[in-house]
C-alpha cells in the first residue's frame, strides 16, 4: 500500500495481492483515525461479499474469484469500544460474463490496483449493538 496524507484525508493505492479491509484497518489504526468516509474503485480477483438477513440477524457471505472491476466501494470508518470499525459496501462486475455482485465487503484481494480516497472528519461517532436490528448501529 502506498498513501499520501492531505489536509482533508488520505489517498491510497493498493497493488496486486494486497487486501482492502486489512490494509485500510492498518492505516486507520496507525494514524488514529476515528471518523472517515471511504470511496474507491479498482480491480480485484478474490472477493467475499455478505448480506445481512434481518430475519436471522446474521450475515451470509459468498466468495467470488475471477476478473472483477470494482465499480464502487463506499463506506465509513467509526469506532466501537475504542477499536476501528469499518462498514464497507462494494459493487463488483465483469462486463464479459455479465456478472454484477454487491453487498457488505468482508475481504477483497487486488488484482491490478485500487484507488481509495479516505476523507477524515473531525470528531468521533461510536457504534452500539442493537438487539432489535441485530447490528452495530451508529451511536451519537
Amino acid at each position: 500500500m502506498d498513501c499520501r496524507k492531505f489536509s482533508q484525508g488520505y489517498v491510497l493505492r493498493l497493488d496486486p495481492g494486497e487486501e482492502i479491509v486489512s490494509s485500510l484497518t492498518a492505516l486507520v489504526e496507525r494514524e488514529g483515525i476515528a471518523l472517515a468516509s471511504v470511496s474507491a474503485l479498482g480491480a480485484a480477483n478474490d472477493v467475499t461479499i455478505g448480506i445481512f438477513s434481518t430475519a436471522e440477524k446474521q450475515y451470509h457471505a459468498r466468495r467470488y474469484q475471477g476478473d472483477y472491476e470494482i465499480s464502487a466501494l463506499v463506506g465509513n470508518v467509526t469506532r466501537k469500544d475504542g477499536e476501528p470499525y469499518l462498514h464497507l459496501h462494494i459493487t463488483i462486475g465483469n462486463p464479459v460474463t455479465g456478472e454484477v455482485h454487491a453487498g457488505h465487503l468482508t475481504c477483497a484481494v487486488i488484482s491490478a490496483t485500487l484507488e481509495l480516497f479516505l476523507q477524515v472528519w473531525d470528531g468521533e461517532v461510536g457504534r452500539k449493538f442493537s438487539d432489535t436490528v441485530g447490528l452495530n448501529l451508529l451511536e451519537f
